[in-house]
């Protein structure tokens, strides 16, 4: 689905920027936020910044799956799950082939609690949204999240799941897995690792 390239000031500096551009050509901050690694280390008063930049620009085109993916990286970041997670749904309407953006919306379903305390329905929706992301692109990471939530709501409780969650760590181990993407999704899940895992 191709984009529609909208005109907006430049989140970093404010010079009129499109969102055709990769990177604003005053500051050299980038336009458009695509992967969370773009905000990860970002200070709180840039992502503030960049929120209400993507935000008047939304009020323009509420239907901009790159502007909408922008945001909801940002209340990511920033921790505003209920906020975060409308905007990535928002995004899959209007763009379904982005994996990152099933796997952020499975993280926001969480909202900084453990997997373990959290309803089944809540359960059942983040295992849609990673099998989604899974299958436009199987990322070791993807599996990884899927272990997690298999181990701390179904081993945890004492169901039992095909695959379960060493089946599911196997394949994000065999599939590429870094020890700074766990780290990082924990940071964001803002919940402890698991031994096990």
């Amino acid at each position: 689905m191709a984009q529609t390239v909208i005109e907006l000031n430049c989140p970093g500096c404010g010079a009129r920027v499109s969102t055709g551009q990769n990177e604003c050509e005053w500051c050299h901050k980038p336009i458009i936020i695509s992967t969370f690694n773009s905000v990860y280390s970002m200070p709180v008063p840039d992502v503030n910044k960049y929120a209400n930049a993507y935000k008047k620009a939304l009020n323009e085109e509420p239907d901009n799956a790159e502007l909408n993916t922008s945001i909801a990286m940002c209340y990511l970041k920033l921790k505003l799950y209920q906020k975060a997670l409308p905007a990535f749904e928002k995004a899959i309407e209007d763009n379904f082939d982005n994996s990152e953006v099933f796997f952020y919306a499975a993280v926001c379903l969480l909202q900084g609690k453990k997997a373990f305390l959290h309803q089944r329905p809540t359960i059942d929706k983040i295992l849609e949204y990673l099998n989604a992301a899974l299958m436009i692109e199987p990322k070791g990471i993807y599996y990884y999240f899927m272990a997690y939530i298999k181990y701390d709501y179904f081993a945890r409780k004492y169901f039992k799941v095909v695959p379960d969650y060493n089946d599911c760590l196997a394949l994000a181990c065999s599939t590429g897995l870094s020890e700074y993407d766990i780290s990082q999704l924990y940071d964001i899940l803002g919940v402890l690792r698991p031994e096990c895992l």
